[in-house]
Formats: structure tokens, C-alpha cells, sequence
């Protein structure tokens, strides 16, 4: 019943969409959010995978961002899902940015959509994530255990989340401290020139100044603790991979979250060659207990299962470190819901960077698993 009153309440628009192993669908529903939904051109098997995208900068025009249907060897994933007998459905959101309740929300709407297109409802329903989407879809696991049969979450930050935005802020700070004036003004207030000309100017420009100045940059790695994995010539990538979302998701988190959520008053940095004089001078920032009670409620998981969860996660993470997997594990264990969750590392740098392998062997993991019944 309450599938068909969401459906009812959709607004629509359709078009068609060729994929290489069936038809898909696209069209529009709550605040316009854009989906797609597609059916393998051979047998379906009954089941459908939902699938929720990672971050999108704030600004950019409202569409399922096509690059994250794409896995790093090109692997287009309705064409693999549909290709194994599956049903596939994704949704844009009705925002960019930092947008996991409206995530939550309108991954949920998926079924009844996908309903409507196949002419029947899906007998099991998958919810799968990566990065920021992973964090939707173990919320929305959580959250819906009625609406869903299992989950995928992958190189999400589904750990702790204020734990992330400290995490991010952290070496903003650390990095402005140790190449001061490179970056205006500072951690929490962005200017938009410094979003428009992150490409043109300031990447290059930070990525140079690293490069030349390698017992700083190690410093930085240092203290910020950010994964570089076994070559530490990664370190450049890592530090301007993170900064990248300071960049583009500060201005939003803090305008969504009503204030800024990073604080780190009583935060004592160590690593770097003298900890003292870092910590008397590094840029210190207080929370908005408004913000952080956003987070709380909307950002956070809970680790209360009661349907199996998949996680893959690459053990040298730069944006969304490992040590998520360790802080969810155990509110999992907290939760008495030990049974429902099965992680798997990978041991290679980079975030979300898996092989087609990988991403199977974890959907296998989810599909096969006896309690998603």
C-alpha cells in the first residue's frame, strides 16, 4: 500500500535509453530527481539492484552522473547487472552535494517505479552504494530492513560521519598551517573563486608546491594521518584528493547542516617535527550544535541490521579512510547484529578503485548470502 500512494504521487516524464543487454527508462519523480530503470533483454530473474551514486558538486545540473555508472575498467554497471538476469534502477537525487536523507528517501521510491515498468514487483530488492552512496544505502538498509533483502556498500563513510568531516577539516587546517596563503581564507569559508578555479589554477598550483616542498608534504601525511598505501609518491594525490572536498562541500555542508559541523578546539595534532608550535598555531574552529545535531540525525548509522550488508572498502582509502570499517563493525557488534555483516578489503590505494572482479565477488556475496531471503 505504501508503494503504490509513493508511486501515485510521482510526476513523470519518460524516455528511452538503449543499454547493451536491454532496454532502460528514464524519467523523473520526487523534487526532480531523475531515475533509471532497466530490465535485462533476456530473462529476468525477479530481482532488482538499486544503485546510489557518490558525491556530486554542488552547482552541477541535476542528472544520474553517467561517469559513476562506470567501474574504473570501464564496466558499465547496468550492462553488468542486467547482463547477469538482474533488474537495475538509480536515481540522481533531488540534490548535489551532500544529499543522503534526500538519498535515503528517493532510493526507496526506486521499486515502485520499477514496478510500474516491468509490470510486476521485483521478488527481492538489493540496495547498493558507493562513497557518499554507500552511506544511503546503509542507511536505507537500516532504516527500511522491510523494503529491502540486503546491501552493497562500498568505500563509503558509513563509520562515522562527523568523524569524516573532522577528518576532511583536519588536514585543511594542517595543510594551511604547513603552506600558509595558498588556499583563501580558510577550512570553513570557501570563496567561489577558489571553486571555480580549483582546475585552472589552484590544483596545479598546490600539486607544485607539494612536489617542492616533500618534508612538508610528508608532514601533512604525517598528521593528518591520510592513506598514501605502500608508494609515497601518492601523497600528492592524496592530500588534493581530500582538499578537493573541502573545496566543493563546505559551502553546502554548511549551508544544508545549519553551520558548520567541524571542530577541532581540543584537538591536539601530532607528526609533524615540532608539535608544539604546530598546535599553538594551527586554525581552530568551533561547531554549530545545530549542525552537529543535523549530522547526528541524518548522517549517522546506527549499525542495526537485519538484513545482510556487504562492505568493500580499499584499505588505503585517501578520502574515506579504512578506519570506518572498524568503527561500524563495531556499533554492529553493539547492535547484536553481528550475523548480517561480511567486510571486504582490498589491499590497493585509491578510493573506490576496484576491479570488475571485485564488485562481483561482493555482489555475489550479497545476492547468494541465505538471510537475504
Amino acid at each position: 500500500m505504501r508503494c503504490r500512494s509513493v508511486f501515485a504521487a510521482l510526476s513523470i516524464s519518460l524516455y528511452l535509453v538503449v543499454s547493451a543487454y536491454g532496454a532502460c527508462q528514464d524519467g523523473t519523480h520526487s523534487a526532480g530527481a531523475v531515475y533509471r530503470v532497466c530490465l535485462p533483454s533476456g530473462p529476468w530473474n525477479g530481482d532488482l539492484i538499486l544503485y546510489a551514486h557518490g558525491f556530486v558538486a554542488p552547482g552541477e545540473p541535476i542528472a544520474i552522473p553517467e561517469n559513476q555508472l562506470k567501474l574504473p575498467d570501464g564496466t558499465y554497471l547496468p550492462d553488468l547487472i542486467t547482463g547477469l538476469g538482474y533488474g537495475f534502477a538509480t536515481t540522481s537525487y533531488s540534490r548535489n552535494g551532500l544529499a543522503v536523507p534526500e538519498g535515503v528517501a528517493e532510493i526507496s521510491e526506486l521499486p515502485a517505479i520499477f514496478t510500474a515498468y516491468a509490470g510486476r514487483a521485483p521478488g527481492r530488492v538489493f540496495v547498493t552504494g558507493v562513497s557518499e552512496g554507500a552511506l544511503v544505502a546503509a542507511r536505507a538498509l537500516e532504516i527500511n530492513p522491510a523494503l529491502f533483502n540486503g546491501g552493497l556498500a562500498a568505500c563509503g563513510p558509513i563509520g562515522d560521519f562527523r568523524k569524516q568531516v573532522d577528518y576532511i577539516g583536519d588536514l585543511r587546517v594542517v595543510f594551511d598551517y604547513f603552506f600558509p596563503g595558498l588556499l583563501p581564507p580558510t577550512a570553513i569559508s570557501i570563496p567561489s573563486e577558489l571553486v571555480n578555479a580549483w582546475e585552472s589554477k589552484y590544483l596545479p598550483l598546490v600539486t607544485t608546491k607539494l612536489q617542492q616542498r616533500p618534508l612538508a608534504t610528508a608532514q601533512v601525511i604525517s598528521v593528518s594521518r591520510t592513506p598514501v598505501g605502500l608508494n609515497p609518491a601518492n601523497a600528492a594525490d592524496a592530500i588534493t584528493s581530500v582538499l578537493w572536498y573541502n573545496v566543493f562541500a563546505t559551502n553546502d555542508t554548511v549551508s544544508k547542516f545549519g553551520g558548520n559541523p567541524f571542530d577541532n578546539r581540543k584537538r591536539w595534532y601530532s607528526g609533524s617535527l615540532s608539535d608544539t608550535l604546530l598546535n599553538l598555531r594551527v586554525a581552530r574552529f568551533e561547531a554549530s550544535p545545530a549542525a552537529l545535531e543535523y549530522l547526528e540525525k541524518n548522517y549517522q548509522t546506527s549499525g542495526r541490521l537485519s538484513r545482510p550488508l556487504i562492505t568493500l572498502h580499499t584499505i588505503w582509502d585517501p578520502v574515506v579512510p579504512y578506519w570506518h570499517e572498524a568503527l561500524y563493525a563495531g556499533k554492529v557488534q553493539a547492535a547484536h547484529s553481528d550475523g548480517y555483516l561480511i567486510q571486504v578489503p582490498v589491499a590497493r590505494y585509491g578510493h573506490c578503485n576496484f576491479t570488475s572482479a571485485e564488485v562481483l565477488f561482493s555482489f555475489l556475496l550479497m545476492v547468494l548470502n541465505p538471510l537475504a531471503r
